[in-house]
Order: C-alpha cells, then structure tokens, then sequence
C-alpha cells in the first residue's frame, strides 16, 4: 500500500490552539488587560474570548490568526533588538518620537483595533532589525 504524503500547510484550524497559547503567553509578557486583548484580537464577542483565555483552544477566524500572526512577529523582533526581555516588553508601552507613533506608544496605535495597525509596527520593527545587523 502507498501512503500519500500531504504537503499541504494545515488548515487554519489546526493552527488555532497554538496562535492562541502564543497569544495569551504574550499577553501576560505585556501585561495586557482583557478589554486591550480583545481590541488586538479583533473585537471577538466576549464569550469567545473567555472561552479562549480559558481552555487555550479554539478556531480562530483566519482574520484573529493574521492579528496573532503579527503580533507574535512583533514580540520576536523586539527579543531581537532588545538583549534584555524586560526592556523590550516594556517597549511597547513607552512613548516613541518616530513618525508612526507621534509621541505615542506601539500600544496605542495597536489599540486602533485595525489589523493595519499591527501591521505597520510589525514592518517599522522589521526596518529597524535590518539597521541594526
């Protein structure tokens, strides 16, 4: 008998129980509330998002998943840029002079509630990356 092997990605389901365990770890590096938690995953009703932080599984819209998808690239590249875990947690907190932000911080501008939001700061990280080596 021949075996097939898919090589097809998974299914955004299957992806859901891990982009929302990375989600909720990052969310307590951040010290996140619900009400932000629930602006950065896209406004899910709250059951949902109860049912979530709660059983650390669930299907995600691919929608959420794109947000988690950023967000989570957000957190590395600040590991990167910052050698010390506390300082680049905190980043995204403290105001920032660039453009992007106006004297305000990441956060803020990710609390837009526009999945556009997360993707700009994820780019100005990137950039940043690039100089910096």
């Amino acid at each position: 008998m021949h075996h097939v092997i898919q090589a097809a990605p998974p299914p955004a389901t299957d992806l859901g129980g891990p982009a929302l365990r990375a989600f909720f770890s990052l969310a307590d590096r951040w010290k996140l509330r619900a009400a932000e938690q629930r602006t950065l995953l896209g406004e899910p009703p709250e059951s949902t998002y109860f049912k979530w932080k709660k059983q650390q599984d669930g299907t995600p819209s691919r929608d959420v998943i794109e947000r988690i998808s950023y967000l989570l690239g957000i957190w590395k590249d600040l590991q990167i840029l910052f050698p010390d875990p506390t300082q680049a947690d905190a980043w995204v907190r403290r105001p920032n002079d660039a453009p992007l932000f106006g004297g305000r911080s990441a956060l803020d501008r990710m609390l837009s509630g526009n999945v556009a939001d997360l993707y700009v700061v994820r780019q100005y990280l990137d950039a940043q990356r690039g100089w910096n080596g």
